[in-house]
């Protein structure tokens, strides 16, 4: 039986493909938390790809690169050095492989913010120039179609994502639900901005669902619904009993963005099953337990 390889599984979002399908195998240097039963493939780096010679597969999810905005716009090195050299190493690996598919993950932040209809789909502009993270992350897809035509691909452009973790993240939910857990005072720069936010585990399944079909190109993945920060830092202070304090600061990007899932939902007939209430319940449910160990 072939098998479907996972790139990125002790990151934020690979654990939970994992523990949807134990059959996945966790590829990299770091095991997958501990709930997930995946087997394991020790890969300290993408120069031992070669490691995987002999095993049977025809399937990958692609999940290593950085999503740390700050970082990268400070050096554009970096963002080269995450999301752009990896992927291509792998590619140029899998190029020589009998894929039937490959999938990876980029952003909705590609898209042309001056140019914007809302819902945003994938025909809509893209503005490549609009910061070095934008940049490495427009190179990365760059780098899928020269591919293309040895290793049918899949580009998901990502929105907000959020969810339960033990990481530090530099997204903006795990950010404030860690903070909840360990500060007296909690602050955010704005709640003012209205976004796209997809539950981790809404977003595995439009993975895996995706990953069974012919499509190949880019897709959005979000909830199909915007939500106010005003909206969300009121569910957080109501499960936590803390004040979240909005400093009313100016923010980069929109300050209203909503994906268009058409594409996708018609593409694997996946609909979210969380609204923002229920995927922030479980966030901090499970993130609760994480401080009380």
């Amino acid at each position: 039986m072939t098998k479907t390889l996972l790139f990125g599984g002790s990151g934020f979002f690979g654990p939970v493909i994992l523990s949807k399908d134990k059959n996945i195998i966790s590829v990299g240097r770091t095991k997958p938390p501990s709930y997930c039963k995946n087997k394991h493939i020790q890969i300290d780096n993408l120069d031992e790809l070669n490691k995987l010679d002999e095993l049977e597969f025809d399937k990958v999810i692609f999940l290593i690169g950085s999503s740390n905005h700050h970082e990268i716009n400070l050096n554009i090195d970096m963002g080269i050095d995450f999301n752009v050299y990896p992927l291509n190493k792998a590619l140029d690996y899998f190029s020589k492989k009998k894929l039937k598919k490959f999938i990876c993950f980029t952003t909705i932040l590609l898209y042309d913010q001056k140019k914007l209809v809302i819902p945003v789909d994938e025909t809509q502009d893209i503005n490549p120039y609009a910061n070095k993270y934008i940049f490495s992350k427009y190179l990365s897809e760059e780098i899928v179609k020269f591919y293309q035509n040895k290793v049918p691909s899949i580009i998901v452009r990502l929105s907000n994502i959020y969810g339960y973790t033990e990481l530090r993240r530099p997204d903006l939910i795990p950010t404030i639900m860690q903070d909840v857990f360990e500060k007296e005072k909690v602050e955010i720069w704005s709640n003012k901005p209205k976004r796209d936010f997809i539950f981790t585990e809404d977003a595995a399944e439009a993975v895996l669902k995706i990953l069974d079909t012919d499509f190949t190109g880019i897709v959005n993945l979000g909830s199909g619904k915007m939500s106010s920060l005003k909206l969300i830092s009121e569910i957080i202070e109501d499960l936590s009993g803390k004040k979240i304090i909005s400093k009313n600061q100016p923010v980069s990007g929109p300050m209203e963005f909503n994906t268009n899932i058409k594409r996708i939902s018609e593409l694997t007939g996946w609909e979210p099953k969380f609204d923002i209430k229920k995927g922030l319940e479980k966030t901090f449910k499970i993130m609760k337990s994480y401080y009380s160990k």
